[in-house]
């Protein structure tokens, strides 16, 4: 071919063709790779995840329980009151005393009462021979009947008193009213009480309660007679029955009373401390994990993150159905979960990641170690 008419533009020609092949040669590189080269693209793509370590495993079947913060107190608590008056002579026990029933508390003087008594006495065996002789003489007709009724009116009159007679007697000392203890003691020695007037605060300690405030929510769980337990604050765990359930909920909170009632006849637990209260519910299925787990997500919800089947990032809400020192378990995951132990706060849900099971890790630390060692 002869290029001599195109001598002028020649330069032209060259520039042109570098060019044209330069662009040749970027175009070849956009088109996708077969064989061994796409094996290293998806190589390059796999080392871009991040690897998280995980666990699989399988939900198990427990017990959810309510937990609810209360205080212990006393079964009862009464206010013993002075039913005559009097000048306190003796005590018979001190704050804080453990007592029996029965056990004297306070003494009053006596004065003029057993000469009252005595008298009370004399005035109904009076009564009781006039009432005699008139119902004699009216069966013989010399007294009516309206004679023998006042005469009987008369007995019962002196009966009464006396009756008043030894019940003030009796109130010259008052008992403990059931076991339990002297909480405060209102008299001294001296103290002059008149009827009505406060002499003692008597508590039964050997009987605790463990009162708490139960949601609406958890309340269809609690019934009574149903056995629970409690943590105490100094840390003792106390077993009992639910004694009351409260039948209307609380205007302001919507919450329901709930009473645990606990043996305490040896005196170990005080009263009016702290406690939680564990209330045993609904069977669920649950994973035990450890609390360090749980992560938050951008609502501020409390969950764990899984893996599924696809390698992507999943957020499960923690339901805690209960907890203990071997961990939480948490309920509303996948019966057969595969639970992100390591690197969850690297990742988010709709992530896909590496994952390296918990027994790999094992194996490989324990391969060095062995290796170590030699």
């Amino acid at each position: 071919m002869n290029f001599g008419k195109f001598g002028p533009y020649r330069s032209w020609l060259i520039s042109g063709a570098i060019v044209v092949g330069i662009v040749l040669w970027l175009a070849s590189g956009t088109q996708p790779r077969r064989g061994p080269v796409t094996g290293e693209a998806e190589q390059a793509n796999r080392n871009e995840r991040t690897s998280v370590r995980i666990r699989h495993q399988v939900a198990e079947e427990v017990v959810r329980v309510i937990k609810v913060n209360g205080r212990t107190a006393p079964a009862r608590s009464v206010e013993l009151n002075a039913e005559t008056e009097g000048r306190v002579v003796a005590t018979g026990a001190e704050r804080g005393a453990r007592i029996d029933k029965g056990g004297i508390l306070v003494r009053l003087d006596e004065r003029d009462r057993k000469a009252r008594l005595a008298q009370a006495r004399a005035t109904v065996k009076q009564r009781e021979v006039e009432f005699d002789g008139r119902q004699r003489l009216k069966n013989e007709s010399y007294v009516s009947e309206a004679q023998l009724q006042e005469a009987a009116a008369l007995l019962e009159t002196a009966k009464a008193e006396l009756a008043r007679a030894e019940l003030d007697i009796g109130y010259m000392t008052i008992h403990a009213p059931f076991d339990g203890a002297l909480q405060e003691r209102h008299v001294e020695v001296g103290d002059f009480v008149k009827v009505g007037d406060t002499v003692a605060t008597f508590v039964d300690d050997r009987t605790l309660v463990v009162s708490a405030a139960v949601s609406e929510y958890d309340a269809k769980y609690v019934e009574k007679g149903n056995k629970a337990s409690a943590v105490l604050a100094p840390g003792e765990n106390v077993e009992g029955r639910i004694r009351y359930v409260a039948p209307v909920a609380d205007d302001a909170t919507r919450t329901f009373t709930v009473e645990l009632e606990i043996d305490n006849a040896e005196g170990h637990y005080p009263a009016g401390v702290s406690a939680e209260l564990l209330i045993p519910a609904e069977t669920v299925f649950a994973h035990r994990i450890s609390p360090s787990l749980l992560t938050l997500d951008d609502q501020g919800t409390v969950g764990v993150k899984v893996v599924n089947d696809q390698g992507i990032v999943e957020f499960f809400p923690a339901d805690i159905a209960l907890a203990t020192s071997e961990g939480v378990y948490v309920a509303g995951l996948p019966a057969a979960a595969t639970i992100i132990t390591v690197g969850q706060g690297f990742v988010t849900p709709g992530a896909v990641v590496n994952v390296v099971s918990e027994g790999e890790v094992e194996t490989a630390v324990a391969v060095k170690s062995s290796q170590q060692d030699q």
